[in-house]
Parts: C-alpha cells; sequence; structure tokens
C-alpha cells in the first residue's frame, strides 16, 4: 500500500500527514507570512519613535500572537474558528490607519482602539453568514484577485530589495538570488512528486538563505544579539479610549472581515474546489476579530488572515488545518526565543520576494477560479471591470482622493475596500438578465 496521501486526503482539511512532513509544511507556511508580519510593527514602532528594546518587543509580540490567533482559527471551539488552513498574521491593511493615530495619540490608543476594533470584528462574524448571499463568486472572486493584485508591487519590492528605503535598490545581486529561488521552485515543483514537490516554495527559500549567505546578503548581527528568552507583558503601552482611533479601527475591520470572507473562499475553491460554508465563514471571521482583540492587550497589531498562504495553499494542494497548526506552534516558539526569530529575519528580502511573487500571483490565480463558475455575460463582466478598475486604480492614484475627508481617503485608497463595495453594490442593482 502506498504511504502518499490521495487527492481526497490532501482536499480534506482534518487530513493529518506524518509529523516529519507536518513540520516543514508548517515552518514553509510562517516563511511565506514571517516578513510582513514583522514589518508592519517595526514600521509603525518606528512612526512612534520607539527603539531598541522597543522594536524586539513589538516584532515578538507580532510572532507571538499571530501563533495564537492561526490556532483558534485552525482549531478553534464553540462557533470560533473556521477550522481550515488559516494563517494569521499582522495586518499591513491596518497601517495607513494607524500611522496618524500612533503620532497624534499614541500608542496607548492604538492597542485601546486594536481592542474594541477586534471585538467589534468579532460581532461581524455573528451575522456575516445571514449576508452571505452579498456574497457569491463574483464578489468574493473580484476580492481575492483584488488582495493578490495588491500584493503582487509588495513582492516585485522585496524581490528588489525591500519594501523600505534600500540603498542598492534593484541591483542585480537582489535580482539574481529572488531569480534562484523562483527558479529552484519551480524545478523542485514540476521535477518531484509527493512531500518535496508540496514543499517546494520552503525548499526555493532555503536553497536561496544558503546561496545568500555564500554571496554575504544574509546578516547574522541580529541573531547575536537577540535574547534567549522573552515574555508578553499585558498592556505594556496602556489603553487609552481614543473616539477618532476606534472609528479607524472598526472602519478597517469591516475592510478586514471582508478580506477574511476572501481569503477563506480561496482557500476553499483553491485547495477544495468548493465553496466555503457559512459556518466556516462565520467561524473565521470570529477567529479573526477575537485574534485581534488578544493581540491588543498584549503590545500586537490587527491581525488577519493572510492571503500570500492562500496562494501556497493553492499552490501546494495541501489543505490540512494540522500543518498550519504545526506552523502555529512554530510562531510562538519564535515569539518566546527571539533567537528563533532573528534566524528567519537574517533571510535576505529579494529570496523572500522572489517565493512571494509566485505566492502572490497565485492569489490572484485563486480569484480567476472563483469567477469561473460565474457566467461572464456582459453584467457581470461590468461588475469585474468597475471593481478591480475603481479599487486598482484608487490605490494606484491615492492623489485622485485629494479633496475627500482624509479618515475616507485612507479606507478608500487600500483599494481592497472600494472593489468590494463596488461589486456588493453592483451585484445588488444591476438586473439578472443581461
Amino acid at each position: 500500500m502506498s504511504d502518499q496521501p490521495t487527492q481526497a486526503d490532501l482536499q480534506n482539511p482534518d487530513y493529518s500527514p506524518p509529523l516529519g512532513q507536518a513540520i516543514p509544511l508548517g515552518i514553509q507556511h510562517v516563511l511565506a507570512m514571517f516578513a510582513g508580519n514583522v514589518t508592519v510593527p517595526i514600521i509603525i514602532g518606528g512612526m512612534a519613535g520607539l527603539a531598541g528594546g522597543d522594536k524586539v518587543f513589538l516584532i515578538q509580540m507580532a510572532m507571538l500572537f499571530a501563533g495564537v490567533a492561526t490556532l483558534i482559527q485552525t482549531i478553534g471551539f464553540g462557533p470560533v474558528g473556521a477550522r481550515l488552513p488559516i494563517v494569521q498574521g499582522t495586518s499591513f491593511a491596518f497601517i495607513p490607519v494607524m500611522i496618524p493615530i500612533v503620532k497624534g495619540a499614541g500608542m496607548g490608543a492604538l492597542f485601546g482602539a486594536t481592542v474594541i476594533g477586534g471585538i467589534f470584528h468579532f460581532l461581524i462574524g455573528t451575522f456575516i453568514g445571514k449576508i452571505r448571499h452579498w456574497l457569491p463568486p463574483i464578489v468574493t472572486g473580484v476580492v481575492v484577485m483584488s488582495i493578490g493584485l495588491a500584493l503582487i508591487p509588495v513582492g516585485i519590492k522585496y524581490m528588489a530589495g525591500g519594501a523600505g528605503p534600500v540603498k542598492d535598490f534593484g541591483a542585480w545581486h537582489h535580482l539574481i538570488l529572488a531569480g534562484i529561488t523562483m527558479l529552484t521552485i519551480l524545478v523542485v515543483k514540476f521535477s518531484t512528486k509527493g512531500f518535496s514537490s508540496a514543499a517546494a516554495i520552503l525548499i526555493g527559500l532555503v536553497v536561496g538563505y544558503v546561496i545568500g549567505w555564500f554571496t554575504g546578503d544574509v546578516n547574522f548581527g541580529r541573531v547575536g544579539s537577540a535574547a534567549w528568552f522573552a515574555f508578553p507583558v499585558p498592556l505594556k503601552y496602556g489603553f487609552d479610549v481614543n473616539a477618532a482611533a476606534i472609528v479607524g479601527m472598526c472602519l478597517m475591520a469591516v475592510v478586514s472581515a471582508i478580506e477574511t470572507v476572501g481569503d477563506i473562499s480561496g482557500i476553499t475553491k483553491g485547495g477544495a474546489n468548493r465553496e466555503a460554508t457559512d459556518k466556516e465563514i462565520s467561524g473565521g471571521t470570529m477567529a479573526d476579530g477575537l485574534g485581534t482583540a488578544i493581540a491588543g492587550l498584549f503590545g500586537a497589531m490587527p491581525n488577519t488572515s493572510y492571503s500570500q498562504n492562500v496562494g501556497l495553499i493553492a499552490f501546494t494542494g495541501m489543505m490540512s488545518r494540522f500543518v498550519v497548526t504545526c506552523g502555529a506552534i512554530f510562531l510562538i516558539i519564535a515569539g518566546l526565543i527571539p533567537k528563533v526569530g532573528a534566524v528567519i529575519a537574517a533571510m535576505p528580502n529579494s529570496v523572500l520576494g522572489g517565493a512571494a511573487i509566485i505566492m502572490f500571483g497565485m492569489i490572484v490565480g485563486a480569484g480567476i477560479r472563483l469567477l469561473n463558475d460565474v457566467d461572464m455575460n456582459r453584467r457581470n463582466m461590468l461588475i469585474v471591470a468597475m471593481a478591480l478598475g475603481m479599487g486598482l486604480g484608487l490605490s494606484a492614484v491615492p492623489e485622485a482622493l485629494k479633496e475627500f475627508p482624509n479618515w475616507l481617503a485612507l479606507l478608500l485608497k487600500t483599494g481592497l475596500l472600494p472593489a468590494a463595495i463596488i461589486a456588493v453594490f453592483l451585484n445588488a442593482i444591476l438586473p439578472e438578465d443581461d
């Protein structure tokens, strides 16, 4: 009898591969989201004027509570948790709202708003299943595509050296390292079978990491200075109630909830070729909010489902939530033992970028797959055109929103919110008869 999993096993969220396969596949999920997860606290910490130990603390909490939030999703309790291979991580979408909060009201207001916004997000999950008819494949497909298309430029920036100011941005050594990573992933994926094919992203990252070490692109300086153990400190930066901060966070919670619905739909469609159930949508959204509320109490920023991991599931074809649970445990270990995270953080941005481009592109593919179930008549083509055109256009040219109130412009230039709103609205009002 063959030990290879069947197609039914791969598409079953309750399938548990052997630990020898589950652990590295779980670590692959961590590597896919690690850079994005720690980048947000670095940016916000810098905007708040934090440095040294405070920045390390924010990074540590980001890893620890991404792991905790992921466990809430994969294991779940009662109605909470999608019980799907959903990876939670610190959300990029909240950055435009968090920056003015920390600059104008301080870190205490940020974390107070994070907790309250997380509770509001949880409440959205209690009824989102009842408004599921507002989110058919024409809407979720557009949302998933918008997520992938919005993330691809981030992957290109990492490929060229990093998302922040980089002295040698676009240098040949960055592009070559990213190219080697992508080539390795493609060769392993399509020239091998079984576990090695499923772990192609991980193998590509490891190969890129090793080559980067030989070329001098890996800096282990952070590893020596990182502590061996560090534990969470509740309310380290206080808990302030600021009305404007809370409104901004609650509005962004709506964006995050829509993103989570799109990610859950992308996972079930890309991994098992089926639609997500109302229970999965509701449980996943509640878990998203609960994870954010808990994170805010301990100095971590808002969490959301990570779209690059949706692409990874579509790429590997492995739907096992046990695999992602292993990754969540690794994240928690990395949060409690900063040296572990420091080793991963030493990975060159270009290596991460090479893998990210493939995964972000797979998210777009998952969105297209959702739209395959839609009759692409003139009505539905118009919905897709308007939603993607306005969403991606406003994201690419935010200056067009200069006459809007700041809070509204911040929400619209995310791209995801206008795309989702337009898709929902047009789907509701346009007649079905083409």
